[in-house]
Formats: structure tokens, sequence, C-alpha cells
């Protein structure tokens, strides 16, 4: 039996018995989730692994600080919370609570079992975002990418949905550890399937490893909203659909590895 020579190395070990798997997730890597809507999907991989300090949950959406709602309630000279409001009036902006009827519900979830959560993040600039200079993921998630817009799909918005696409690829391949992958999950039909993300992938020297079907059923409490429009939380039918499995070139993680030093 392997002695423990510290609180933490007995951290780790309980850790490790008490792994969970959830599809290609363990409740030991260190993931992080882009472009999340109502943050229904993250809410349920943290309520099955029991545990989310080793998570990262985002969203492009913005959410009011509760802490900082209070703050101001508290302030009791008119013109100084007018002041505050108006210097800080995009830390007062709650898009994520008024686009999703469950986003408030999920987010305390999150918050109790110990996410890291982030608001406003781009998923074309995970590379400049201050949080991930450093942190490093076993898994990043994005789940249905899609550039939005409140009309029908069609083949016309290629490109745009194309770009989103390609500069996640590029930020996410920058925010790896050694042996992580970046998983997409991506509607099979046309006009998704035009996206291409392979090609897309290729391009910023990612590598598909395994193409699988997305079933809906291995996530409960995950709903796939629409994201956008007059009917941003409404769900969209998934039809066939798969998560495509990425891992960076060997020769690009050592390159990344040497400019992180």
């Amino acid at each position: 039996m392997r002695k423990i020579s510290s609180s933490s190395s007995h951290s780790e070990e309980l850790n490790r018995d008490r792994e969970v798997w959830v599809k290609h997730y363990s409740s030991n890597y260190q993931i992080l989730l882009v472009g999340e809507r109502d943050f229904s999907f993250s809410c349920s991989l943290v309520t099955l692994f029991r545990s989310a300090s080793n998570i990262c949950a985002s969203s492009l959406d913005s959410y009011a600080n509760p802490s900082f709602v209070c703050l101001l309630a508290c302030l009791h000279n008119f013109c100084i919370v007018l002041l505050t409001i108006f210097l800080l009036k995009d830390l007062l902006k709650d898009d994520v609570v008024t686009k999703y009827s469950r986003a408030r519900s999920n987010l305390k979830t999150l918050k109790r079992l110990g996410t890291s959560l982030l608001h406003g993040v781009d998923a074309t600039k995970l590379k400049q975002h201050p949080h991930f200079h450093c942190r490093r993921f076993d898994r990043i998630i994005f789940n249905f990418p899609h550039a939005g817009f409140d009309c029908k799909e069609s083949d016309s918005y290629l490109t745009t949905h194309r770009g989103l696409v390609f500069g996640f690829f590029r930020g996410a391949s920058h925010t790896l550890r050694a042996n992580g992958e970046i998983h997409v999950a991506h509607k099979n039909k046309a006009p998704f399937c035009h996206w291409n993300p392979e090609e897309l992938a290729n391009k910023c020297s990612l590598v598909l490893k395994q193409c699988v079907a997305f079933e809906k059923k291995d996530y409960p409490r995950y709903e796939n909203k629409r994201g956008d429009g007059s009917r941003c939380d409404r769900t969209f039918i998934l039809g066939d659909c798969s998560t495509f499995r990425f891992h960076v070139a060997k020769e690009l993680h050592t390159e990344n590895m040497n400019g992180d030093k």
C-alpha cells in the first residue's frame, strides 16, 4: 500500500478513488465548457460528478453579480448610485437570466458545487482571456456552436458559422493539456454538415480522433437551447448529431509548451 505523505496527496488519492465517468468525461479531468446557454449541460455534468472544483463553465452572455447589486442597494447617495451604474453598466447586464428561464437555478447549483463561472467570454478569443493565460484543460467542450440570428438556417450564413468554429479551434488548441481533447457537438445534416468542422480543425493543427453519436439522454437536465433571437429559450430538434473529438498534433503541443515557458 502506497504511503500518503501529505494532506494534498490524501485528497488526490480520494479523488481517484471516487472517480466518476459520464461518457467521455471523468470527474478528475480539468474541463472547460464554452458557449454555454442556460448552463444546463455543465449542470448535468457536475450533478453526476457530485462536485465541480475542476470545471470551468463559460458563456458569451452577461450576468449581473448579485453581490454587486446588493452593494448598490446599500448605497444611500443617489448621485453615487447613478454614477456607479453609468460607469459599470456592463457589470449590471443580466442577459443569461433574462434569456433563459432556468439559468438562475442552474447557476446556483454550479456555484454551490464549486464550479468556476465566467460570463461575457468570446469563444473566438480564448487565448486572449486572462483566466486562460496559465490554466490548461483535459477537455474543452463547445456544444452546437452557432453564430446566432433570428431567422431560418441557410447556407448564406455559412461563412459566419465557420468563422466562429475556426476562431474557437484556434484559441482552444493553445489551452489544452498534453493528451487533452477538444469536443464539438454538431448536427450532421445539411446545412450544418457544410461547416466541415474537421477541415477547420486541421487548419489549427488539430486532428480528429473520433466521431461518436451525441445522445441527449446521456446528460440528464441538459436542454439544447437555441440561444438567440425571440425563441432563445426554446430547444431545437437535434436529429442526427455527433461529438467530434479532436486532439492537438504532437509537434504543435511541443511548440505551445515551449512558448509557455
